[in-house]
């Protein structure tokens, strides 16, 4: 049954990454009106993030801001693969880096770790591989369907970029570091971790969450440098990336401290435009669960 999805679904995909960038996004506000206005997807989600996050503005502020996150979102994940049939030109036309040397001498001496937030357009950032010498990995989820799972991989490889699962990442940076490899690891590091595991509860967006700490405990065990990556919707197709140090010896940090610079960082990006996050996760579902000890 995989198999025959892939097979159907493949050809669809393969010729709408071809169509020109006009008649693409046209598609994909075909697609905005399908999944916002007959099938209204995770709405309720969606307000109800944006209320909780958001609680000094007033309904019709929000109702401007969940619909430009709709088209945004479907705009992204259109753009998802949009890079099967894209030039390396189109690409570094399309995602800029606005000071590709920040990194570049960070890569000098350490290895870096690059988190990012569910923000703009975080599956171009594989195209890093385009602007650096050094070793790339993205770190990713697995997809169910095996064959789409091995699509999306050569995909986000295209630019000169290996993905790796987070289960991987520990032993690839270790065996990396052992060989003196400086490389460089992206990974969107917003997610909602399992309850259970949690080691970390802090404030993101202004309401107490549980924190995935796995950028800093990368850092500070393998002495790593930490660079936030901020990319910013210039218009429609378009983005700019920029490197922000946060870090440039893990083990000179204090505990927590790097996770908090990150969120921190995300949450100013999230609020200068805030109709390109990914709303429709349920970041702020454990948000009643708060152990004594972090109350």
């Amino acid at each position: 049954m995989q198999l025959l999805v892939y097979i159907l679904a493949y050809p669809i995909l393969w010729f709408i990454s071809k169509l020109p960038f006009r008649l693409f996004y046209l598609f994909s506000d075909f697609i905005f009106f399908l999944v916002y206005t007959v099938f209204g997807y995770r709405k309720k989600v969606v307000w109800t993030n944006l209320k909780l996050t958001f609680p000094e503005k007033n309904d019709t502020e929000l109702k401007k801001i969940q619909r430009q996150f709709y088209s945004h979102m479907c705009d992204m994940f259109m753009e998802m693969i949009k890079p099967m049939n894209m030039s390396k030109t189109e690409m570094m036309e399309r995602y800029h880096i606005v000071n590709i040397g920040v990194l570049k001498e960070i890569e000098k001496k350490k290895t870096v770790l690059v988190p990012c937030a569910h923000y703009a357009n975080w599956e171009w950032n594989t195209s890093l591989g385009l602007y650096s010498n050094a070793k790339g990995y993205a770190v990713y989820q697995k997809v169910g369907n095996k064959y789409f799972d091995a699509l999306i991989k050569k995909i986000r490889a295209k630019w000169n970029t290996e993905l790796i699962t987070q289960q991987e990442t520990v032993k690839t940076v270790l065996i990396n570091e052992k060989k003196g490899i400086k490389s460089g690891y992206g990974m969107v590091s917003d997610q909602s971790p399992q309850v259970h595991r949690t080691k970390y509860w802090t404030e993101f967006m202004g309401i107490k969450v549980p924190i995935h700490t796995g950028v800093e405990t990368l850092a500070r065990k393998f002495d790593l440098a930490v660079v936030f990556l901020k990319v910013t919707k210039v218009k429609r197709g378009y983005y700019n990336a920029e490197f922000i140090p946060i870090s440039t010896s893990g083990k000179l940090t204090k505990e927590h401290e790097i996770t908090d610079a990150f969120l921190r960082l995300a949450e100013q990006q999230i609020r200068e435009a805030p109709q390109y996050y990914l709303w429709t996760h349920r970041r702020w579902k454990h948000r009643d669960k708060v152990p004594e000890e972090f109350l």
